[in-house]
């Protein structure tokens, strides 16, 4: 595999960043090669469908479904896609690099295909930017954005919490409780891929007493987004473990106002959550 340095231009298959250095890896299921598409496996020499070679007859043999081959390489691809947010949370890939797909789905031990797909949506999300001829270039962003995040995000989960403040009864509320301490062990343990991830469960299961799916997956895209790094890397907004601590003891207190049925704590609760949103 051809590695190339932090920061250095990307030709063909080089690639700069953590990527080239091994730092993050896909886990990668015992069948995964068999996820890979027709057309990339004829790619390959004797490997063509059925294991017979390429112009190689069959005749009397059964054509059989293989409903087992999409299923395998829709899990490799979310095992990419999963890897590479981790990647993006934790800073391992850096605002302003430019990756390959070929180079990534060696490091992953996958075809391109799945590593490529991953890094589609990764695009359609806004994470990464396509580079023509080159790959993928993580995007650049400053704290206006990340403050702009966080003022759409108020906009739409402040209002259907007080909603559900007044709604949802205590028992309900009690039951988010393992998901509230689980921030604040991850936030413990100083690593923010960890964190983001326990942060957005206790938000999303929230805002799941809604009823609306929709209104669900829209906040976790924006929440998703916002825990991007800023330019230059490094955590968004450069909160450490203390900050990150903090953060997740708002879930908690949150939590017991709202078991408590006290609007007011509620609202000042939220209202500081996310002027400074994760």
């Amino acid at each position: 595999m051809k590695q190339g340095t932090r920061g250095s231009a990307v030709t063909g298959d080089a690639v700069t960043g953590p990527a080239a250095a091994g730092r993050f890896r896909v886990p990668v299921q015992p069948a995964a090669r068999d996820a890979e598409p027709e057309r990339d496996r004829r790619e390959r020499p004797g490997c063509a469908e059925g294991g017979a070679a390429r112009g190689e007859h069959t005749h009397g043999e059964t054509a059989l479904p293989r409903p087992r081959a999409a299923v395998q390489r829709s899990s490799v691809r979310g095992q990419v896609l999963d890897a590479l947010r981790t990647a993006l949370v934790t800073g391992e890939l850096r605002p302003g690099e430019v990756h390959s797909a070929p180079v990534l789905a060696e490091r992953f031990g996958v075809s391109a295909t799945p590593v490529r797909e991953a890094m589609q949506q990764l695009a359609l999300e806004g994470a990464v930017e396509v580079v023509p001829n080159r790959g993928f270039r993580v995007v650049e962003r400053g704290a206006r954005e990340l403050a702009e995040l966080a003022e759409v995000r108020a906009l739409i989960e402040v209002p259907v919490m007080m909603r559900l403040a007044r709604t949802v009864p205590p028992e309900r509320w009690a039951e988010l409780r393992p998901l509230a301490e689980s921030t604040v062990r991850a936030a413990s343990s100083g690593c923010r891929a960890t964190y983001a991830e326990a942060d957005r469960a206790f938000h999303r299961a929230v805002l799941g007493f809604a009823g609306n799916e929709q209104l669900v997956r829209i906040a976790e895209d924006l929440h998703r987004r916002a825990q991007w790094p800023l330019v230059g890397g490094g955590a968004p907004g450069g909160r450490g473990r203390a900050e990150l601590v903090a953060d997740a003891h708002e879930h908690t207190a949150l939590l017991d106002a709202l078991i408590a049925g006290d609007l007011d704590v509620v609202r000042s609760l939220v209202g500081e959550h996310f002027s400074g949103a994760v």
